[in-house]
């Protein structure tokens, strides 16, 4: 079974390179990645949230939230 994962940023120079690692790193056939955008889908914050997230970057693996670097709090894309 598929990991279910979801990668947070907020579109910075520090969430590309991020994503970029994640991206290239993570192996598709053992997890299910879903990358977004919050500072363009500002509207998937309070989903970001209930996931404890923080701070963009950030993963989360089925439910275990890891961050990355540091390119912006979650209360700076409200």
């Amino acid at each position: 079974m598929k990991a279910i994962a979801k990668f947070y940023h907020a579109g910075c120079p520090v969430c590309v390179d991020a994503e970029t690692a994640v991206t290239r790193y993570l192996d598709a056939t053992k997890v299910d990645l879903e990358v977004v955008d919050l500072g363009s889908a500002k509207n998937r914050i309070a989903e970001a949230e209930a996931a404890r997230v923080r701070s963009v970057p950030a993963l989360v693996i089925d439910g275990h939230v890891i961050h990355l670097n540091f390119g912006a709090a979650l209360s700076d894309l409200k």
